[in-house]
Formats: structure tokens, C-alpha cells, sequence
């Protein structure tokens, strides 16, 4: 597992928050066109698949493992950095850091201006501290 400073994850963040931001809409497109993907199949069935527009189904299905797969492109270049994505919808990102002989996790969430929190593996969001002299002694490059 990768580990950041403090400064390495604080200057990560214009991209990572680009990145979370690029995976946070296609996602949402990919659950706007599987909606439309639903209630087409249903048109299909109450119709008795007479009255099918192959040409817009194809798009519509073309279109949607498009969006799909450029969340999953996104997602995976956070990932590749090390950062650890918790939650896509709120924004919630996990940066590795090592503190004294234990790896904790600073923790960013999306619209925050920079890295005030800090929590245990254990604990996640719900055991959110702010950050205090100890992470400022310890963000020397590992």
C-alpha cells in the first residue's frame, strides 16, 4: 500500500477531485440510460417485441457501456495513484499515511478545500479527527 504526506496528498487533489468528478457523471449517466434501457425493454414486452427501433436500442445500449466504462476508466486512475475511494456518490476519498509505526487514513471529502481529517483503518468516516501536530511532524517523503 502506498502512503502519502500530508503535502503529496493535498497537492493530489485538484486531479484526484477531477477524476472523482469525470467518474461522478458518467456514473450518473450510466443510471439515467439503464433507466431508459428498463422502460424500453418494457415497451418491448408490452408491445409483443412488435414494435422494437433497433437503431435507437443499439445507441441507447452503446451509449450506456460507454458511460460505464469511463467511470470504471476514472475510478481506476484514482486508484492507480493509491488514493482509496470510499464512496463515488458523496465524494469520499481515503489517502494512506503513515503515522509513528501505524498506517492511518487522511481523509478528504469532495467540496472540502483541502485535508482537515484524519480516521483509524477501523474506524471510517464516523471516527473522522482533525488533523494535529502529529501529521505535520510526520510528512517527511517515505
Amino acid at each position: 500500500m502506498r502512503t502519502f504526506t500530508l503535502q503529496e496528498a493535498q497537492t493530489l487533489l485538484p486531479l484526484v477531485d477531477s477524476l472523482l468528478k469525470r467518474a461522478q457523471s458518467a456514473a450518473a449517466k450510466a443510471t439515467v440510460l439503464e433507466d431508459q434501457q428498463q422502460q424500453l425493454s418494457h415497451a418491448i414486452y408490452l408491445s409483443g417485441g412488435m414494435r422494437v427501433d433497433i437503431v435507437a436500442a443499439t445507441r441507447l445500449k452503446a451509449d450506456h457501456e460507454k458511460a460505464v466504462t469511463e467511470a470504471r476508466d476514472a475510478l481506476a486512475e484514482i486508484d492507480a495513484i493509491g488514493v482509496q475511494i470510499k464512496d463515488l456518490e458523496k465524494g469520499l476519498l481515503d489517502f494512506p499515511f503513515q503515522l509513528d509505526d501505524s498506517i492511518v487514513l487522511l481523509c478528504w471529502l469532495q467540496g472540502e478545500l483541502t485535508i482537515t481529517h484524519w480516521h483509524s483503518l477501523e474506524a471510517g468516516f464516523a471516527g473522522r479527527q482533525p488533523l494535529d501536530h502529529r501529521f505535520i511532524r510526520n510528512d517527511r517523503p517515505q
